[in-house]
């Protein structure tokens, strides 16, 4: 989940322990979900890089508050509560905090399968040199870069839904590499990317990929 867009007006904010909650009580068996670093070194949950007009990267956690008081969920907090509950894909949005997405993992470690995600070739590579025994996944939204996954040292493969092929999807099978993809909103994509094999979906929809597909290669 990205985590969880809001198509409905009652639906949880995105990114939160809330949004998370729901996406299981929904069926799925997981989610994605960003993370940020604070100038104070916090690992914090957020998809743009400013919160409330302010730059995560340049303000202080303690500082992040939203306009009803409440303060960005945290990794270690999602670690803890859905670590042995959910697939987690743990996307990392930017460059040099791996060593706390490491520490973070080292102290929490997720008792089901997860992956630590990024679009950035370099925070792959530098959290396999911490630790190579962490399952990595490399996010692509380019055709001049989706060949960049038979260099990495990574587990899945997640190539923006309408840049998958067929032939694609058999060769990273053929390298032992799994392919999920993003963002699946209609039922008809859903069906036809499940056809060729791919490994996992991630959508703003939940019920519609359990309506489409059933459970167990579901994510939101």
């Amino acid at each position: 989940m990205r985590g969880l867009r809001r198509i409905t007006s009652t639906a949880p904010t995105e990114n939160s322990v809330a949004a998370f909650e729901h996406a299981i009580s929904q069926g799925c068996d997981g989610f994605e979900f960003d993370v940020r670093h604070t100038r104070d070194a916090r690992n914090v949950l957020w998809h743009d890089p400013e919160f409330n007009g302010r730059e995560i990267a340049a303000t202080d956690f303690a500082e992040l508050t939203a306009r009803d008081g409440s303060r960005l969920a945290c990794l270690e907090e999602v670690l803890q509560q859905f670590g042995h509950r959910a697939y987690l894909d743990i996307e990392v949005k930017g460059a040099g905090g791996e060593e706390r997405i490491v520490a973070a993992l080292k102290q929490n470690p997720p008792q089901r399968a997860y992956i630590v995600s990024s679009f950035l070739p370099q925070v792959l590579l530098r959290v396999h040199d911490l630790d190579e025994q962490i399952p990595l996944g490399y996010i692509c939204e380019h055709v001049a870069m989706a060949d960049r996954w038979r260099e990495l040292p990574i587990k899945v493969f997640l190539p923006r839904h309408d840049l998958v092929r067929p032939q694609q999807v058999e060769d990273a099978h053929g390298s032992g590499i799994q392919v999920m993809t993003w963002t699946v909103n209609s039922r008809q994509r859903m069906r036809e990317l499940s056809s060729w094999g791919v490994d996992g979906l991630i959508s703003d929809d939940p019920q519609l990929l359990l309506r489409t597909l059933g459970a167990g290669r579901v994510r939101e």
